[in-house]
């Protein structure tokens, strides 16, 4: 057996012990009218939530594409966990009250199958999963930020390796081009301007050059658009969206969106940096930290990655 699924067994095998624990303590369902019984019974319930917590595993892994992995990121572990919880507790919920029917109605009335009964069953194992989450994410905080390090430590390399081949591209089209007259017009057209004049609403337009692009930020109607000029960062603000800003730049792969205010060029990024979970973006030049949603986490890594 893999190191892997051995730490999995142990993780739930320690998780419903705990709960039968929970159940022993406090003896919901009527288990106090069984006498020794009772403790027969919270056997059952353990093995019943150990059969449906590996069941939940089998399909995190083999139906939505989850395994359980420490080398996938910290986002990657809490999204995968919370997808446990979400599918875990209210199946285990129902097999306890389809225990509940079949085995101890028949000495206490009110464990009969019924809505009432399952939501019963179901706010005391929501209960007992919290308290089991929160117990696993101290238990295993330091890995948690380890993976996050090092996840982070990666996208820094990839977006080190990223901005090093834009530069030898552009470095490599520069010195192709040069001697070349009768090319020049096909090399323009198959490369993208590097200089672009954004309009909006109004008259007014913004010269871009996209390599000084630094970031651009929404500002209620407007949006402020950060570049270099002459070694100083400018700021220039045009009434305009971000959406129809993006659309603009659509054509260029390094520039994402990394939060619903904010499109930012990757070749500008100076570092990643993680903190409890959430991303920013350090911005060259003007030293500012910018925020990656969420929601834009991942277009950012594919963005990275050059998927």
């Amino acid at each position: 057996m893999e190191k892997g699924q051995k730490e999995t067994l142990t993780t739930r095998l320690i998780s419903v012990c705990f709960t039968v624990l929970a159940l022993a303590v406090f003896k919901p369902f009527g288990l106090d009218a069984w006498h020794w019984q009772a403790y027969a019974h919270l056997v059952a319930f353990g093995v019943i939530g150990f059969g449906v917590c590996m069941l939940t595993d089998c399909v995190l892994k083999y139906l939505l594409r989850m395994p359980r992995s420490f080398t996938n990121g910290i986002s990657y572990i809490i999204r995968r966990n919370l997808w446990f919880q979400i599918i875990n507790t209210p199946l285990i919920a129902l097999t306890i009250c389809v225990y509940r029917h079949l085995v101890l109605s028949n000495r206490v009335e009110g464990n009969r199958l019924s809505w009432t009964n399952y939501f019963e069953t179901l706010l005391i194992f929501a209960f007992c999963s919290f308290a089991i989450g929160l117990y696993w994410r101290f238990k295993f905080r330091s890995r948690y930020l380890e993976a996050e390090l090092e996840e982070t430590k990666l996208l820094n390399e990839q977006l080190r390796d990223l901005q090093n081949e834009v530069n030898q591209r552009a470095n490599a089209g520069t010195s192709d081009t040069k001697g070349h007259s009768d090319n020049a017009q096909i090399a323009e057209k198959s490369i993208l301007p590097s200089v672009l004049t954004l309009t909006g609403s109004t008259s007014e337009t913004v010269t871009l050059q996209i390599q000084h692009l630094l970031y651009i930020e929404a500002v209620g109607n407007y949006v402020k658009i950060y570049q270099l000029n002459e070694g100083q960062v400018r700021s220039d603000l045009l009434r305009t969206t971000s959406k129809q800003i993006e659309a603009d730049l659509s054509g260029y792969p390094m520039i994402v969106r990394c939060h619903r205010a904010f499109l930012v060029n990757l070749q500008q990024v100076e570092q990643i940096i993680s903190k409890s979970g959430s991303m920013q973006l350090l911005i060259k030049h003007s030293h500012e930290t910018i925020p990656v949603s969420r929601s834009n986490v991942a277009q950012v890594k594919d963005a990275i990655k050059g998927v």
